[in-house]
């Protein structure tokens, strides 16, 4: 009896990771092997990044919210301790965001929290 070699799933599986590697420079676009390697960082990256993305806004969120306080003479932890005890639910991505882009109505929340 013939070795039965199933070439369907074979190439499907292939053509699936040189589809996912178009693009990348050189050999990890054109060969499997290289493809593959590639594909499999790639994917760890992304998976590990979407982590850290969060990490890098609340630390960006709190650089702002601290250079907006201080102009108004506070520190970025005197702030958030005052708003806890006022109970001002504002999160710190709102909170930066009218930081920078609506600084009156930031003042007036300071304001209140002093």
């Amino acid at each position: 009896m013939p070795r039965s070699v199933n070439h369907v799933a074979s190439r499907k599986r292939r053509k699936k990771i040189m589809k996912a590697a178009k693009g990348y420079f050189g050999g990890r676009s054109k060969l499997y092997t290289s493809a593959k390697n590639a594909v499999e960082k790639a994917l760890l990256y992304s998976y590990r990044d979407r982590r850290q993305k969060k990490r890098a806004f609340r630390r960006l969120w709190i650089a702002r919210i601290n250079a907006a306080v201080r102009l108004e003479g506070l520190s970025y932890s005197r702030f958030m301790h005052l708003m806890n005890q006022k109970d001002i639910k504002l999160n710190r991505k709102v909170l930066a965001d009218l930081a920078m882009n609506n600084p009156e109505s930031f003042k007036a929340i300071v304001n209140a929290v002093k």
